[in-house]
């Protein structure tokens, strides 16, 4: 028995983006409190922070056959008010380490669900024959900024973060049932055989190259939304609202940029748009480094959300357009990597900050970034409808007009 509104295929993707990431957005506005609260510097509180990358690194790597075997539905309806309902049991912690401990199965819920959408979103695109995947993105994006808002304003109104969480659980809860009560997953891309998936998505070379591209920005963009608050905060003594704020406006243009790149990608190519925007990261990296103001600074945060909006979805359409595996093992032997960088690396600049102040923690990313523009060449150089022109006339060829047709 189904339930909830009735949604066409990519909509339901849409949904299932925000309604997670907003699962998930809520506790990064209250950062500054919880550091406030526990006395902690910055490092510490990175330390605490690695719970969930770690929960997230295991769960990216065995939990594909359990995923499959168990059902993407099931496990998406509950996991996802999980999280939010883990969150709020996390931000209760009375010290460093028991909330790393708390973020721990948060981090196995997020590695699962981030499989599901990514994998759901690439069978969507080949169901329609359309980009939909840096769309889905968008919405990723649009969650956080909801969040980014909705936990700036219960800040500044001077709710705990404990009650905030708490208020985030049912409303998540109430979110999955409406908009995906009715969800069936799409079906896979592409047949593949009867055989067992492998327990552990071991990364092949070609997704090794696309971890690469990914890597500056799933650094920047987990930079942003980890202490881009505490930027704020610590360098130029806003208040609660404005730091809020400025996770909100990181998020909007991503979200933004996401939400319009498909036609950009098909009229140019995926390494091409890559470039540019690597370029936009970088200026927004030098703005945040070197700003004297706060609205230099939250320009700068803008440009990094720009800048980080679509390489990542770029690269997860690239490995589950892969027919070596099945699109799910791609997809997760990509994200474990790519992942990683964007929850474990945040925690560990905290180091940074504390040795050589907040602004080099960003700095950081530089070098990131020009190992990605070295190697977004794997992503694609021609437009997809070039490739589509050339394809009729095989089976390999109508294939490539598929995958052309449906990436993003």
């Amino acid at each position: 028995m189904t339930f909830g509104l009735k949604l066409a295929p990519q909509h339901r993707v849409y949904a299932g983006f925000a309604i997670y990431s907003f699962a998930m957005g809520n506790i990064f506005p209250r950062l500054p409190d919880i550091k406030h609260a526990m006395q902690i510097e910055d490092g510490t509180l990175g330390l605490s922070l690695i719970g969930t990358p770690i929960g997230t690194l295991i769960a990216l790597t065995l939990a594909t056959p359990i995923l499959e075997r168990v059902g993407f539905r099931r496990v998406l309806l509950v996991l996802v008010p999980l999280i939010s309902l883990a969150y709020a049991v996390a931000v209760h912690a009375p010290g460093p380490l028991a909330l790393f401990l708390m973020l721990l199965p948060v981090g196995l819920m997020i590695g699962s669900v981030e499989i599901i959408l990514n994998v759901e979103a690439d069978r969507t695109e080949f169901l329609l024959k359309r980009r939909i995947m840096n769309r889905a993105h968008s919405f990723w994006s649009m969650g956080f900024f909801g969040a980014g808002l909705f936990g700036g304003a219960l800040a500044h109104l001077g709710l705990s973060p404990q009650l905030h969480l708490a208020l985030v659980a049912p409303m998540v809860a109430i979110a999955m049932a409406f908009f995906l009560g009715g969800f069936k997953p799409a079906p896979a891309r592409f047949a593949v055989s009867g055989s067992k998936p492998p327990m552990f998505a071991r990364p092949t070379l070609p997704i090794l190259v696309l971890v690469a591209v990914t890597l500056s920005a799933m650094l920047l963009e987990g930079a942003s939304i980890d202490w881009s608050a505490i930027y704020m905060r610590t360098v130029f003594e806003s208040g609660p609202f404005v730091a809020g704020f400025t996770v909100a406006l990181f998020a909007f243009s991503q979200a933004t940029t996401r939400f319009f790149a498909d036609s950009f990608v098909d009229r140019h190519s995926p390494s091409g748009v890559a470039r540019v925007l690597l370029a936009t990261m970088t200026a927004g990296v030098v703005i945040v480094f070197f700003s004297p103001a706060p609205i230099l600074s939250m320009l700068g945060f803008a440009l990094l959300g720009i800048g980080s909006s679509a390489i990542f979805p770029l690269a997860i359409s690239a490995a589950a357009q892969r027919t070596d595996r099945p699109a799910a093992i791609n997809v997760a032997a990509l994200s474990q990597i790519s992942f990683i960088a964007f929850l474990l690396g945040p925690p560990l600049l905290g180091f940074v900050s504390d040795h050589f102040g907040i602004r080099s923690a960003y700095g950081v990313g530089i070098p990131f970034i020009v190992l990605s523009l070295l190697t977004t060449g794997s992503l694609g150089r021609r437009a997809p409808a070039a490739e589509a022109a050339q394809g009729k006339g095989s089976e390999l060829a109508s294939r490539k007009v598929a995958v052309s047709a449906g990436e993003a």
